[in-house]
């Protein structure tokens, strides 16, 4: 059985639970928050779909964890392995059952509150992520899309070793694609 509970430094990475639905209304609700990320969500779909963001697959290496500060135990957002959707505007949850893969791209991604923008823990959880991903999980490539204006994301994404592939449709919209295998990777460890 693959260890889902992940650590850092300063923080604690585990798979997202139903009772984190106050982190999943303090994030998805915040225009600052999901400016980049599609829009906010309301409360009331938040709540009903709580049971489908705690889904995980490919024997839980697939989903969305929970990002903690290991010092205050205060929840800092999440961190994500989800099959990165093209013609559609959100990840498709059907694919997330199981214990396989999907067969898809798999994208790395963050949000974060924004009490903890710039204090690193965007990059310090998605390399423990992209660690998690090629040393403990069958995964080969990973990918990464976001809004070419948030500049930020982008920094991360890069200083994690993913490099720019291409601009192509994710999100059933055009954007700049990272991408690291996990070759190149382990050639940069």
């Amino acid at each position: 059985m693959m260890k889902l509970e992940l650590y850092t430094e300063r923080l604690f990475l585990r798979p997202v639970r139903e009772d984190d639905l106050d982190l999943a209304l303090e994030i998805l609700t915040d225009d600052d928050v999901m400016r980049y990320a599609g829009g906010t969500s309301t409360p009331r779909d938040i709540r009903d779909d709580m049971h489908i963001i705690t889904r995980r697959c490919g024997d839980g290496c697939i989903g969305i964890w929970c990002v903690i500060d290991r010092g205050t135990g205060e929840k800092l957002g999440t961190a994500i392995l989800l099959p990165m959707p093209i013609e559609e505007p959100d990840t498709n949850w059907d694919l997330i059952n199981g214990g396989d893969i999907p067969d898809c791209d798999i994208e790395i991604g963050y949000l974060l509150k924004p009490s903890a923008w710039g204090k690193g823990y965007a990059t310090e959880a998605a390399a423990r992520l992209l660690q998690f991903a090629f040393e403990d999980s069958p995964l080969e490539t990973i990918f990464a899309c976001f809004d070419e204006d948030n500049h930020a994301s982008r920094h991360v994404l890069e200083k994690i070793g993913l490099a720019f592939e291409s601009n192509r449709m994710t999100y059933a919209e055009v954007s700049p694609v990272y991408w690291i295998s996990k070759q190149q990777w382990q050639d940069l460890k």
